[in-house]
């Protein structure tokens, strides 16, 4: 099975970072920043994923999106034939909690994603502190699930949350397959 996953929200809120970190993918940690340009396709695959009452393995595409609204027109492409959104924020940034209300108006709630298709990730910077309260969201946004990530302090915690999330999106897929099969045969 293939899932691609969409890596979005604001710039520089460490969305790179954390996809490179997810897939894998070594590239010089703490180099300079250098904002993504359009979108980064990262390709790995995930191992024992909780599937109901088995486990399974699939193909992981982790899009990593610019936070730039001047890519806004790529934005429908994008989302084609996602199966699931990640939404990246720092939390000591405040206008990043505003902005992140944009980012799932256009990417989940257009798409009628579901909430077990979502993940929210409060992503602090080095040496920031860490603050692992629940920050003040829209309300629509409180219905998401939310993950803390420090990838200096508690990396695992990240990739096993990650890791629980990609198998929630598999379990839907898996769901939604067995009913188009179903409505086939019947």
């Amino acid at each position: 099975m293939l899932m691609k996953i969409l890596l979005i929200g604001p710039s520089e809120c460490g969305k790179t970072a954390l996809a490179n970190f997810l897939s894998d993918t070594t590239e010089t940690i703490g180099a300079d920043y250098s904002p993504t340009q359009g979108v980064r396709i990262l390709e790995f695959e995930s191992h024992n994923l909780s599937n109901g009452n088995k486990n399974s393995a699939c193909e992981v595409e982790l899009w990593d999106c610019a936070g730039d609204f001047k890519f806004e027109s790529c934005w429908p492409a994008l989302m084609k034939d996602s199966n699931g959104v990640v939404i990246v924020f720092n939390p000591d940034v405040p206008s990043h909690l505003k902005e992140i209300e944009t980012w799932y108006s256009t990417f989940i709630f257009s798409q009628g994603l579901q909430e077990a298709q979502c993940l929210l990730i409060a992503h602090h910077k080095p040496g920031s502190g860490a603050d692992t309260t629940r920050p003040p969201l829209a309300p629509q946004l409180n219905k998401l699930p939310l993950i803390h990530s420090n990838l200096e302090e508690e990396p695992e915690d990240v990739r096993q949350e990650f890791h629980k999330y990609l198998g929630n999106v598999m379990r839907m897929l898996s769901e939604k397959q067995e009913r188009e099969e179903m409505s086939i045969i019947t």
